[in-house]
């Protein structure tokens, strides 16, 4: 950050609650407002971290700064039932955390805090609606629309294939075995950790 400003940081803004994503806010804290979701705050108290947020939001809030609004957005569940899509209107960039990715792609549905593969693509949907050019992923390569809608079409694809073998009665070892081997699902992964959960919520 200081080789772009040698100004101080003044606000901090969550795209939820993983340590990997708001894990510095206790660096933070001292010198800086952090901005999250309603339930991202609620899902880092379960969590008990030291450092909560101070200030929340529900659907949308802004911070003006150098004449430059930075947006940041609730869409939906997904990743996690509290996901912020941060949106740069001036520079047309958005922000996604992890409901979009681009290394690893295959998804991580947090259950225990609130995701759902059911909700991510109608979340997805609505941020397509937003004037943007570029993407900042959770993970991976700064992308562009087709990477969202690639991402979202190889959710579907996924979602759908597993449905169906829910359907047929298919175990969890065959799902998760499908997942690993056709969509790229790390074996022991966290991802493939949420297949009980997973399965249930699509039955």
């Amino acid at each position: 950050m200081k080789t772009v400003s040698d100004k101080p940081v003044r606000y901090v803004l969550n795209t939820h609650q993983h340590e990997d994503h708001a894990g510095g806010n206790a660096k933070f804290l001292p010198v800086a407002e952090v901005i999250a979701h309603r339930n991202a705050r609620a899902n880092l108290a379960v969590l008990k971290e030291p450092a909560l947020p101070r200030i929340t939001f529900t659907d949308e809030m802004s911070v003006f700064l150098g004449g430059k609004e930075v947006r940041t957005h609730h869409y939906g569940r997904g990743h996690t039932g509290g996901d912020a899509v941060i949106y740069f209107p001036a520079s047309k960039v958005i922000h996604t955390g992890d409901l979009f990715l681009t290394d690893p792609p295959q998804p991580f549905i947090d259950y225990g805090q609130g995701g759902s593969a059911l909700e991510w693509t109608k979340t997805l949907d609505e941020i397509l609606k937003v004037d943007f050019e570029a993407v900042i992923p959770g993970h991976g390569p700064v992308s562009d629309r087709q990477g969202i809608l690639k991402f979202r079409a190889n959710f579907v694809t996924m979602r759908d294939r597993m449905s169906g073998m829910i359907r047929r009665g298919s175990s969890k070892d065959e799902v998760s075995r499908t997942l690993t081997t056709e969509f790229g699902w790390r074996p022991g992964g966290l991802a493939l950790q949420q297949v009980d959960a997973f399965i249930a919520e699509l039955k």
